[in-house]
């Protein structure tokens, strides 16, 4: 409904050519905007009712005195389904470090929140499909894994600013709350209104530039990031997604239109992973709870692993 849409909207209204490259772009954008909003309103409604019923707290104490590697499994499934942001997750970080919780688990759980964002998992499955969804939930469970050991390593407790160990958070107060649907109705709804009004101009952004790449990316440098034998491409991928400031959902058209252009699906998974993984607004805040050297540390180990998912992609497919 999405494409007959901007088949009206573009070459019937606007009057644009089909299969030029302004009409190219902007039958994308159009296609894009409308199917991502749609799709945004309807999963963070439901993601909204979802967190009514769970709260970080429970996230915390559901992980608490489990053994190492079970906490770290679970620690990373909590990452993926639970509709934590970076903004929530590193305020959990400090209730994880307050419960007794070893650090390197609960960076696997920093790596994995992020990265395997329940929205964009749920664009991706309607944009490109499931089985390249399930590679792009595969890679980051890995990443997440396997960067939380790493990090382990290297004994980061000494890098972690001194006040986050003299927190007591204590134990939540119970709050009584009106737990009818109306009640967490009303509260998914101002979720929508929330979310949606702080993200709208990143998925224009996201839309735009995916837009733009789809109708004027030139060929010969998409071909150069299609080669799978292009061992430069995927860390130039990366390079360029870590400093961007895009939130996941508006990284997925640029994705999918780099997936059009022919790019190998690596190096387009590691640029994606690349933005939600390590995005800059993450670091700042992470930044508050850690010293520099966890943090480089930090942005070093995920960003190595999605090198290697990316190559690790481009040889298999």
């Amino acid at each position: 409904m999405f494409d007959l849409l901007a088949n009206w909207l573009v070459y019937s209204v606007f009057g644009l050519q089909q299969g030029t490259r302004l009409g190219d772009s902007v039958h994308f954008f159009v296609q894009d905007i409308t199917k991502i909003f749609f799709m945004l309103v309807l999963i963070i409604y439901v993601m909204g009712l979802f967190r009514s019923f769970v709260s970080p707290e429970k996230v915390r104490e559901f992980v608490r005195g489990k053994p190492k590697f079970l906490a770290r499994i679970l620690a990373i499934a909590l990452g993926a389904v639970t509709p934590f942001c970076s903004c929530s997750s590193v305020p959990l970080f400090i209730g994880f470090v307050e419960a007794g919780i070893p650090l390197g688990v609960t960076f696997s759980f920093l790596i994995a929140s992020p990265m395997i964002n329940e929205i964009a998992v749920a664009m991706l499955f309607g944009i490109v499909g499931w089985k390249i969804t399930l590679l792009y939930i595969l890679a980051g469970l890995i990443v997440a894994f396997f960067g939380g050991i790493i990090m382990e390593w290297f004994k980061p407790e000494k890098w972690v600013e001194d006040y986050v160990w003299k927190i007591q958070m204590g134990q939540v107060e119970a709050i009584k709350a009106d737990d009818s649907f109306t009640a967490r109705h009303r509260y998914a709804m101002s979720e929508v209104k929330e979310i949606v009004g702080r993200i709208w101009k990143w998925v224009i952004l996201g839309v735009g530039a995916g837009a733009f790449f789809h109708g004027y990316f030139p060929q010969s440098w998409a071909q150069s990031l299609s080669d799978t034998n292009n061992f430069l491409a995927v860390p130039m991928a990366v390079i360029i997604g870590v400093p961007l400031y895009s939130n996941a959902v508006g990284v997925i058209p640029l994705a999918e239109a780099m997936l059009l252009k022919g790019v190998a699906l690596g190096t387009t998974l590691a640029f994606m992973m690349s933005i939600a993984a390590i995005s800059l607004p993450e670091l700042m805040i992470l930044r508050k709870v850690i010293k520099w050297q966890a943090l480089a540390l930090f942005t070093a180990i995920v960003t190595v692993s999605i090198i290697l998912v990316g190559w690790f992609f481009n040889l298999i497919i």
